[in-house]
């Protein structure tokens, strides 16, 4: 007898036509916006036009003094250790499982990124960092892992405790908050992606946001010279006389993809509100069906659903290995359902085991790591399924047709075995 199992000879539960998610959402008034963008130009050297306009935008919608657009989240992040005076030696604290951006432009600093172990989200446990100090700790990075916001109170506890920067990453997670405060406000300074699939997009770019004048003008100095910092840096301040030349870096953002992300930001919370419908449903069938497992959010605080995790339980299906769990999901149709990959814990990556092969000298020595080196952070990342987050109403049928596909492989588990 043929089995049910799409893997094993039977109909697929998914029968929508795929792609089944695609970001961001463009429509004619995105398309009028760049194609209006075309028409005045595709390069802005100075804070004018779309790029004012986004920023001005972006300062609104976060709440914060200062917003400096980039040409992508790796370079705000960048930017965002180069402003906080992060120089050769200096050790900052990163968690362990993070997409490796958070944490890789330390090296061209010659600065030292010291990995954290983290909680079972992904997110930095705030009680491993005070172990990690040295003499020469001097910040502490926090990433909002697919976007769920880290526990930010005891995180900025500890830090304040050792006079130490809090800097942050919520490249997964604009319009998260915590108690009302949205991800990217906690600290001295964050660094945002504007990269194709994040919540916020404009296909590529970053931003930096700050209430520090000195990060501002730091981030124009290494981000925008030439005429952004001559504009921008008061004469007479230190920097001013590097205006011309800046730090060397030109990193600054494309007009069209201003545009398109300043169309998407007046559209960003009712994405996020139609991303927290979605999950709210797919939360709720998923955590119903064994060997999936799923974690609530805590009191107040608001995702931005950047990506749903469940947590593999293999002992609930007959020990059943994730791989061919996840086999079975794509035979299925259920083609959106993802085991992460470059966001990984960052100690399996050669960059953070041997350095020394691309940054020849670079101070890391004293802080070599190896597998097995993070066992909550490697074991939740080997153990994690994610879903993108649907925002539409419409979009509840391919959901619902997810959830069959899933509970249909836990049902018939002992067929794969």
């Amino acid at each position: 007898m043929t089995s049910t199992l799409a893997l094993l000879g039977g109909k697929p539960a998914v029968t929508a036509a795929g792609p089944h998610f695609s970001w961001p959402p463009i429509d004619d008034t995105t398309r009028a916006k760049v194609a209006a963008q075309l028409e005045k130009s595709i390069s802005i050297p100075g804070r004018s036009g779309i790029v004012a306009e986004l920023e001005d935008g972006l300062q609104d919608y976060f709440g914060v003094r200062r917003a400096i657009t980039t040409s992508s989240g790796t370079a705000a992040l960048h930017a965002t250790y180069w402003a906080a005076r992060i120089k050769p030696g200096d050790e900052v604290i990163v968690p362990a499982w993070t997409f490796h951006a958070t944490a890789s432009p330390l090296f061209h600093l010659r600065a030292v990124p010291v990995l954290c172990e983290t909680r079972p989200d992904g997110n930095i446990d705030p009680n491993r960092i005070k172990e990690l100090i040295t003499p020469r700790t001097r910040a502490v990075m926090v990433t909002h892992l697919w976007g769920k916001p880290a526990d930010m109170a005891d995180l900025v506890a500890v830090a304040n405790a050792h006079d130490l920067a809090v800097l942050e990453d919520g490249s997964h997670a604009h319009g998260a908050s915590i108690a009302g405060r949205k991800v990217g406000t906690f600290g001295l300074a964050s660094a945002f992606s504007l990269n194709g699939p994040k919540p916020l997009s404009g296909g590529e770019g970053g931003f930096v946001l700050t209430d520090d004048d000195d990060i501002y003008h730091r981030v124009i100095t290494l981000a925008h010279y030439n005429k952004r910092a001559k504009t921008e840096i008061p004469e007479g301040h230190p920097l001013a006389r590097y205006a011309v030349t800046g730090a060397g870096l030109k990193l600054r953002i494309h007009p069209l993809a201003a545009a398109i992300a300043h169309d998407q930001l007046a559209r960003l919370d009712s994405y996020l509100a139609g991303r927290a419908e979605i999950a709210r449903y797919l939360t709720g069938q998923l955590a119903r069906i064994p060997g999936l497992e799923v974690t609530e959010m805590p009191d107040g605080v608001i995702p931005s659903w950047y990506g749903l995790t469940v947590t593999y339980r293999p002992d609930e299906i007959g020990g059943l290995p994730i791989e061919r769990f996840h086999q079975a999901l794509i035979a299925e149709g259920a083609t959106e359902f993802d085991r992460p990959g470059s966001t990984c814990p960052m100690n399996q990556l050669p960059l953070y085991q041997q350095p020394s092969m691309l940054f020849p000298g670079h101070p890391h020595s004293h802080r070599r790591y190896r597998p097995g080196d993070f066992p909550v952070a490697e074991h939740a990342h080997a153990h994690t399924i994610k879903l993108p987050v649907w925002h539409r109403e419409q979009d509840l049928e391919v959901s619902e047709q997810y959830v069959r596909a899933a509970t249909k492989i836990s049902d018939h588990h002992k067929e794969l075995l």
